[in-house]
């Protein structure tokens, strides 16, 4: 099997069409379709269907392409390994979190990394839908629970804690709440129920006020932990926070701060093949460092 007609295969299908696949291979459309028509022709098989919204991977194709990616994954993760060999850290580091951690805590923290490794590129990919690293999607992890693959290492890095917050603007002009009762007369912002909270116990305030058979005056949901918390920063209302989301530059204000939601452990993941890998190495002591520095 010819290794460019490969090449050119996995990046058409990974593309979904000759032009976008051209314009990363830096090649003509008719190019990109003359070798994969020769493609085609050597193994006897139809590889892509055609139509006016793109091409679609045939069974064949199907089969082709799952072997062609773990190929270019295990020649992405040997040239890591490669690149690591030097002294000094270089190369791609792709690291994935949540929305609310990533955009509250972890982004402010990258300028200081990328001053010590100027050779690492550095890649965020913050989304609350959980990114398998297993597969190469991403290098690392920071997660909020422990990995369940077994082929994943995992480094604790600390611990959680929650707690009750509203802005001084919306507490302005309304009596500072002092039990739970108190929040039949407030607003609530908590987490909405389209997708997969973050952690299983995201809206405990709203399970706290349901036992004892209250119900606030409103209620806003929000399906993203940064979105509640830009809401309340709006002045909207009272919501369950995890403290790292006010502890540096917030002016929230902690309510009923006797109360305190579950707390929960997040971790450093990564796939086992990295593990003597310097750009991991030297990304989980660096957020070990500014976590010690934050007092978590």
């Amino acid at each position: 099997m010819d290794w460019d007609k490969l090449r050119i295969f996995h990046a058409v299908a990974e593309a979904g069409s000759f032009t976008r696949a051209g314009e990363t291979l830096n090649l003509s459309q008719s190019a990109i379709s003359r070798q994969i028509s020769a493609l085609e022709a050597d193994l006897g098989v139809t590889l892509f269907r055609r139509h006016a919204r793109g091409l679609v991977l045939t069974e064949q194709g199907e089969l082709l392409h799952g072997t062609a990616k773990d190929v270019f994954q295990k020649l992405a993760s040997t040239q890591a390994m490669l690149t690591d060999s030097n002294e000094r850290p270089r190369g791609v580091l792709k690291v994935t979190t949540t929305v609310a951690l990533g955009s509250i805590w972890l982004t402010p923290r990258v300028k200081a990394f990328m001053d010590l490794y100027p050779d690492i590129r550095l890649t965020l990919l913050l989304t609350d839908e959980e990114i398998d690293i297993s597969m190469r999607e991403a290098d690392v992890a920071i997660r909020l629970s422990p990995p369940t693959q077994p082929d994943l290492v995992q480094r604790r890095l600390m611990t959680m804690h929650n707690h009750v917050y509203a802005s001084p603007e919306y507490l302005a002009g309304r009596p500072m709440p002092q039990t739970l009762q108190d929040l039949v007369n407030h607003n609530l912002v908590i987490y909405g129920e389209d997708l997969r909270p973050p952690t299983a116990h995201v809206n405990w305030l709203m399970d706290s006020l349901r036992k004892e058979g209250i119900t606030p005056a409103n209620v806003l949901k929000v399906n993203n932990i940064y979105g509640i918390y830009r809401a309340v920063q709006s002045g909207i209302g009272v919501a369950a926070l995890p403290d790292y989301t006010v502890r540096q530059i917030s002016n929230l204000v902690r309510v009923l701060p006797e109360l305190a939601g579950p707390s929960y452990d997040t971790y450093f993941v990564y796939p086992a093949e990295l593990r003597a890998s310097k750009r991991v190495t030297v990304f989980r002591d660096f957020l070990l460092a500014q976590i010690n520095e934050s007092a978590f």
